[in-house]
């Protein structure tokens, strides 16, 4: 078994590459490494089983010849992070879509499986908690650049299902929600990592908005084993799928507690979000996923706690 993993060189794509070749598997990455890092995949770049190719899912002829050397496809490939949304929204949607559309594309040419990896940010500025995968979407302005990341995911899902139905490609849709662990950078808005980095340097913990808003974590190896799951599953074909946890805490409480962890001196500063990203940001007060339909169908719910995985992201950062 060969699988490919777009964006295999970021924070999840490289947890998910280290076990697939722990299956025995052979492992190809495709990354631009605009968010990647070649460091997140040193720890095993010399395996025998795994290569790397640094370019862009955008390139039709790289990506033809990757996928048609593959078994299956896990597309994990896309902009990511609310500051570089922000900052880049021409890059974030012609990443998105434009990306999946290629990727897609190749999938269904040569019959290969596909794992698209969505977003909860789909659900936008929804009320209607837990978050079901049946539930409408509700959108904010298309003046706020936050909202072209929504649209983006939205349309990469309205494009994955209609390859499923028109060409019966067999693909499965997985909204990722907040996840964390080792090998997650903070440049790009990641929250943890921010608080982590700023409380074991005893400096302020700057928390963009009230403090109020309420988020769950999920710890990314439990999210590659539910992905893992989902692509092994024959009933997920055609489906969409809430990965997360339902754990929930405010990001003020969230600092309390890394500052609680580490032991640190940190004091926390409030910051507006248009201060934080530099215009204005639109930002929900909770993002709470079901997990009815994942666990009826593999089995999966997530099995770390929060101040378990904190734990583990404080040790690696110490390290």
């Amino acid at each position: 078994m060969k699988s490919l993993i777009t964006g295999g060189a970021g924070f999840i794509g490289s947890h998910l590459a280290e076990r697939l070749l722990s299956d025995g598997q052979k492992v190809a990455v495709v990354d631009n490494l605009s968010t990647g890092s070649l460091r997140n995949i040193a720890g095993f770049q010399a395996d025998s089983d795994f290569s790397f190719v640094e370019g862009d899912i955008r390139d039709a002829s790289l990506m033809e010849g990757l996928i048609k050397d593959c078994d299956v496809v896990y597309h994990l490939a896309a902009a990511v992070g609310v500051k570089l949304i922000a900052d880049k929204p021409v890059q974030t949607i012609e990443t998105n879509i434009g990306g999946t559309e290629v990727v897609l594309d190749m999938a269904g040419r040569f019959g290969k499986k596909i794992l698209i990896a969505s977003s909860s940010e789909v659900y936008g500025k929804s009320e209607t908690v837990p978050f079901r995968e049946g539930d409408d979407i509700v959108l904010g302005n298309t003046s706020l650049s936050r909202w072209s990341y929504a649209c983006s995911k939205a349309i990469d899902e309205f494009l994955a299902i209609a390859f499923y139905e028109q060409f019966g490609l067999k693909v499965v849709i997985c909204r990722f929600f907040n996840t964390i662990g080792p090998r997650q950078s903070g440049d790009y808005g990641m929250v943890v990592p921010r608080f982590v980095r700023s409380a074991l340097r005893d400096e302020p913990i700057m928390v963009y908005g009230t403090g109020r808003q309420k988020r769950c974590f999920c710890y990314i190896i439990d999210l590659v084993e539910a992905v893992v799951g989902l692509m092994n599953c024959e009933k997920a074909s055609g489906k969409v799928y809430n990965i997360g946890s339902t754990e929930e805490i405010s990001i003020e409480d969230l600092a309390d507690k890394i500052v609680e962890l580490t032991s640190s001196k940190s004091t926390k500063e409030f910051v507006p979000y248009e201060e934080a990203y530099g215009r204005p940001i639109e930002d929900m007060m909770r993002r709470l996923p079901s997990l009815e339909r994942i666990k009826a169908d593999t089995g999966w719910q997530p099995q770390t706690s929060l101040s378990q995985a904190l734990r583990i992201i404080i040790d690696s950062f110490r390290q």
